[in-house]
């Protein structure tokens, strides 16, 4: 088995709000230890200079979401990857319950995608838009995208006050926040393992290497990460980003996590 990731910040000056971590061995579904593992990438979600009703920072958040998620879906075997996250969630949100104020729209927050893995299934997760990429024993890569971020009107989301009110709502789209129901929005699916070459979990400050830039397709971006490793991978990103046209939407530099792993 190979496991290859890497993480950097969008720029030096802020702390990275991205968080990722593998637990090998982990127990499948079917209690296959030795022959599992969990996969959790998350993004966390820069807030406005305004105010958030939280004390705590973005990578609190995140490390803490993060964390829990790995400890439940490693430890319990048995619980479906929305339930792992609904716990985690439920978890977080206790953590800082009695010094914030968790009803606010922009409280932090993150976007989601985990994948697990036994010694029968491939299961996966994916909230928001970072990507999850299955790669076929055949070569085929498959995306696994929660696009509802991309029906949001282009214009609503220029304005911070149109976009809440797309925030975790019906019509819009879906983040990993104090509300534990949220998980039942995820997208989720289950494959043999057999069917599964490879996986690949990423931040859209990496997918922006096809989704903004278009630099190459998805069986690109996962060929990239085989051969040239995670750190490559985030490079061409950043070439990117520093060529004089720039992005054509969005941040210049973004945090950026990758996580290619060969079962």
């Amino acid at each position: 088995m190979r496991i290859d990731l890497s993480t950097a910040p969008g720029s030096p000056e802020r702390p990275n709000e991205d968080w990722t971590s593998v637990a090998l061995p982990a127990g499948g579904p079917e209690g296959s230890a030795g022959q599992g593992g969990v996969i959790v990438v998350l993004d966390g979600v820069t807030p406005p200079p305004s105010e958030t009703g939280c004390v705590h920072s973005v990578p609190w958040f995140t490390a803490h979401l993060g964390g829990s998620m790995i400890e439940l879906s490693a430890s319990r075997p048995e619980l479906p990857l929305r339930e792992v996250l609904a716990g985690a969630i439920a978890r977080t949100a206790d953590a800082h319950r009695s010094t914030c104020d968790l009803s606010h729209v922009r409280t932090p927050q993150a976007t989601v995608v985990m994948v697990r893995w036994g010694a029968e299934r491939v299961e996966h997760l994916v909230l928001s838009d970072s990507v999850l990429l299955l790669e076929s024993p055949s070569g085929e890569v498959r995306p696994v995208l929660d696009d509802r971020l991309d029906r949001v009107p282009r214009e609503a989301l220029r304005s911070q006050a149109t976009a809440d009110v797309y925030r975790n709502a019906e019509g819009g789209f879906f983040t990993a926040a104090a509300d534990p129901s949220v998980a039942a929005r995820a997208v989720t699916g289950s494959t043999p393992r057999g069917e599964v070459r490879a996986v690949a979990a990423m931040t859209d400050g990496v997918s922006r290497w096809v989704e903004l830039f278009g630099a190459g397709s998805w069986a690109d971006c996962l060929g990239v990460l085989r051969k040239e490793g995670a750190d490559a991978l985030i490079a061409r990103v950043r070439d990117l980003e520093l060529a004089p046209e720039g992005p054509a939407r969005g941040k210049r530099h973004d945090d950026a996590a990758v996580v290619y792993a060969e079962l």
